[in-house]
């Protein structure tokens, strides 16, 4: 059975249940502003700014098998857009739910006094440790799922000129004069023949001059 990690409950994002006990129906809100922890969100893409304020709005809900996690995450991301660098902010809002299971019950709430085969199942479930859970994870896992992989300044963004960078939201007349590749090969092809016919002429010069020196003798 996977347990969670020592929990301490001075985490902001570390829960109490015991106020629900383990009546099945019974019912509890919660709101609580928190700091944002470190890497909120897609690394080097977009994400929560570590110590940025995240609003929580929680309800538990006591089951037979738990307690039952559902709520609200909003914060503002702050990234840059892909197309043209340009900072990009926005409005997150995240909704999750999960739920929290009794380390001594399995998933139809019954008591367990041994380990049985469904232990591997136990691997992918959530446990409350001294009744309290951890829901940065959750959370993590919402505000990734929230946020665009993509994130844009706008949707028609134009981006960047490939040849020199320059952003073309700014110039939208910004051009270069494009050179068909296929002309500028027989450009040079034409230079090059005209250097030749100049070094022939420079060079065929010379043998007439030494004709005439000859008759001359």
């Amino acid at each position: 059975m996977a347990l969670n990690a020592r929990l301490d409950h001075r985490n902001p994002l570390v829960f109490d249940t015991h106020e629900l006990g383990r009546r099945p129906g019974a019912l509890q809100r919660l709101t609580r502003t928190v700091d944002a922890p470190k890497d909120l969100g897609l690394k080097d893409v977009i994400g929560v700014p570590e110590g940025a304020p995240v609003e929580l709005d929680l309800r538990l809900e006591s089951v037979m098998e738990g307690v039952l996690v559902t709520g609200t995450a909003r914060a503002r991301a702050e990234g840059e857009c892909v197309r043209c660098l340009e900072p990009v902010g926005q409005e997150l809002e995240a909704e999750f739910q999960e739920m929290f299971s009794y380390p001594d019950a399995d998933d139809r709430g019954r008591a367990i006094t041994e380990p049985g085969d469904d232990a591997a199942d136990d691997e992918d479930r959530l446990f409350l440790e001294d009744g309290m859970f951890d829901l940065e994870p959750l959370l993590r896992d919402a505000v990734v799922l929230a946020l665009p992989m993509q994130p844009v300044c706008r949707e028609d963004c134009p981006g960047l000129c490939s040849e020199c960078g320059a952003r073309l939201a700014d110039d939208p007349d910004h051009h270069h004069d494009a050179v068909d590749i296929r002309w500028a090969a027989l450009q040079g092809l034409a230079g090059s023949l005209e250097d030749g016919e100049k070094d022939e002429m420079s060079g065929g010069a010379l043998p007439s001059a030494h004709a005439d020196e000859k008759q001359e003798k």
